[in-house]
């Protein structure tokens, strides 16, 4: 039975695209590889949020064809939309399809070995099903099996109407098999200049209510004690349905119709931590203290050259309320340095501003032009070298932030759910408010446990398990 191996690059919703391709592939017949060396076809699923971002994708395409000359390479996501030609032109890509046809991955492989390669036959592979078909509009089966290798199929993303997503039920790690993804909502309305992700994802689009519920309680179903909810721009989610919902229903329709004991929201723009969204956090123990706020600059001029919906004051009054309404929350942020026309003036702006606000973390990226983007075109580019040292000063002020904040728990009970036992001594664990935790004692992964905090270590807290934390049923 042919064999494939799906390798994920980028966010979580990229990683929840990625299940939802191997739920397919399996439907259809192949046989999950546990490797890309192992394996006959291998689904790249890229990302291109930076130049690094596709790097990484052209290194892994290499190597594969170097140590499996055999495989036939699938290369999908957003760099795949981004740049079809210049992937296509990678030695050992037999088919490069963007986001606008993903979902129809898993027909392409069934057909190529259904109608090519005569190592199968007399392998009986399901057919593939309406649902998962071309439209006739586009190509058929027949000629993507024959077409091979270097085939292109990309279309216009804005065209695109499908969201394919499916729980993350496992990962390359554990903490991944232990808190799943549940990606609800896909693509992007906004128009930052710097961000390619609009003209690689598409328009926003919601996953039903009715769907969500249904997987979350899969994933309960499945063991789950923990989900986390993602997507590109997770706020947005229910603006595009009719009738029209917003994110704090979402939350709340899954507090009352599963029984799921944790639910973890991944990131949500400063616009749509509205003041209903915050009290629903802040008033149920099943829903994680922890609120990711992207904020790319604290300099107003900046956030206006990056088209951002906000400015420094709405910003700083949504951080404040979340931190004032659960003063114990986990509060973090994306951040860029090097921005164009970033003078050292607005760079130290942007630094007092985030110095000032209740951070416990920051993810701090160095800009990258994306061809394409507004941004790459705008003059006062700064050095490579200048971003990296304003990156290395806002790393070390997140890390005393996040050190000041680990402090305040010692001694104190803190919710935590097990990811992996390491050895005999310790179990790691994040708690409900995002800090890691070693519980001592070997524990299984997976329960959700009252945990004593006994010591501040370098990167996280040490503690000793008081108690088990049961599921409340519904």
């Amino acid at each position: 039975m042919p064999g494939f191996f799906v390798q994920n690059f980028g966010c979580r919703a990229t990683q929840a695209d990625g299940a939802a391709l191997e739920r397919q592939l399996a439907s259809l017949g192949l046989r999950p590889s546990d490797s890309e060396l192992e394996a006959d076809v291998v689904v790249l699923n890229t990302c291109t949020v930076t130049a690094a971002a596709d790097q990484d994708a052209r290194a892994a395409i290499r190597r594969i064809h170097r140590e499996n000359p055999e495989a036939r390479i699938i290369v999908t996501g957003c760099y795949a939309q981004r740049a079809p030609q210049e992937v296509a032109s990678l030695p050992g890509v037999a088919w490069v399809v963007g986001n606008s046809h993903k979902h129809q991955i898993a027909s392409i492989a069934a057909a190529s070995f259904l109608q090519e390669d005569r190592r199968w036959d007399g392998v009986s592979l399901n057919q593939p099903s309406a649902e998962n078909t071309f439209s006739p509009n586009f190509v058929s089966l027949e000629a993507i099996a024959l077409s091979a290798p270097a085939f292109t199929l990309v279309a216009d993303i804005f065209a695109h109407t499908e969201l394919i997503a499916a729980p993350v039920f496992s990962g390359d790690s554990i903490a991944e098999k232990t808190r799943p993804n549940l990606k609800v909502q896909d693509g992007c309305d906004n128009r930052c200049s710097f961000c390619i992700i609009p003209s690689v994802r598409g328009q926003s689009r919601s996953m039903k209510l009715d769907r969500v519920i249904a997987e979350a309680n899969a994933l309960v179903g499945a063991g789950y004690r923990e989900i986390v909810l993602s997507g590109i721009n997770l706020g947005r989610w229910g603006r595009d349905l009719q009738p029209q919902e917003r994110f704090e229903q979402l939350v709340r329709a899954l507090l009352e119709h599963t029984n799921i004991q944790k639910i973890r929201i991944s990131s949500v723009e400063p616009m749509d931590w509205s003041d209903d969204l915050i009290a629903l956090v802040a008033g149920s123990p099943r829903v994680a203290k922890h609120a990711h706020v992207p904020l790319q600059s604290g300099s107003d001029r900046i956030l206006r050259r990056m088209h951002r919906k906000y400015r420094p004051w709405h910003y700083a009054e949504k951080i404040r309320k979340i931190h004032e309404a659960m003063p114990e929350a986990a509060i973090g942020a994306d951040v860029m340095t090097g921005f164009p026309g970033e003078t050292d003036e607005l760079f130290e702006e942007s630094r007092s501003f985030i110095e000032h606000l209740p951070f416990t973390y920051l993810h701090v990226f160095t800009y990258s032009s994306r061809p394409g983007t507004p941004s790459a075109a705008m003059p006062d580019q700064i050095p490579v070298q200048v971003a990296r040292e304003r990156n290395c000063i806002l790393r070390e002020l997140a890390a005393e932030k996040n050190l000041a904040f680990r402090r305040r728990f010692l001694g104190k009970a803190l919710e935590v759910i097990t990811l992996q036992t390491d050895g005999e001594e310790w179990t790691e664990a994040l708690s409900d408010n995002y800090l890691k935790v070693r519980v001592e004692g070997r524990h299984a992964a997976n329960q959700i446990l009252t945990a004593e905090i006994t010591e501040v270590t370098d990167e996280g807290l040490a503690a000793v398990a008081q108690q088990q934390i049961a599921a409340t049923a519904v």
